[in-house]
């Protein structure tokens, strides 16, 4: 199982997302990647945005994590989700560091409804809303993965 750390950034209740297009449909992620050899989860993500965006971002309390479970590929994905902040910088998609094909900032009441990968839009709305953090969810369910 590989771990995918990735961060959940607020803005005026916007949410920062990364815009893919797979399989003829929109499909949105928060912010991250894998780590490389030596790398904890933090170091990760502040080298990944800092790559993928030019933004300094300062890591925060983990607020989810879960599973999703990919058996025809032999390669399930742990992915664990902290909040953060931008530091410094403001982000910008560096075409040469990721695939995505925008940067977008959707409001956190619609997250629920988007096409995202790790599919945890209703889990953070909840979390976000009761105001605790650090859950395990269990499995994440990912319709195309199904």
């Amino acid at each position: 199982m590989k771990v995918r750390p990735s961060v959940l950034v607020i803005e005026n209740q916007h949410v920062l997302l990364m815009q893919y297009f797979y399989g003829g449909t929109d499909v949105y992620n928060l912010p991250g990647g894998n780590p490389d050899l030596g790398e904890t989860l933090e170091q990760t993500l502040i080298r990944e945005l800092q790559e993928e965006m030019g933004i300094e971002i300062e890591i925060g309390k983990m607020l989810l994590s879960g599973e999703v479970i990919l058996p025809q590929q032999k390669n399930d994905v742990l992915h664990v989700v902290f909040a953060g902040e931008i530091i410094g910088g403001i982000p910008i998609l560096n075409p040469s560091e990721t695939s995505a094909k925008a940067l977008v900032w959707k409001p956190i009441t619609e997250i629920q409804h988007l096409e995202m990968y790790p599919n945890v839009g209703s889990e953070l709305q909840r979390i976000l809303f009761e105001g605790n953090g650090g859950q395990y969810i269990g499995r994440i369910r990912q319709k195309w993965h199904e």
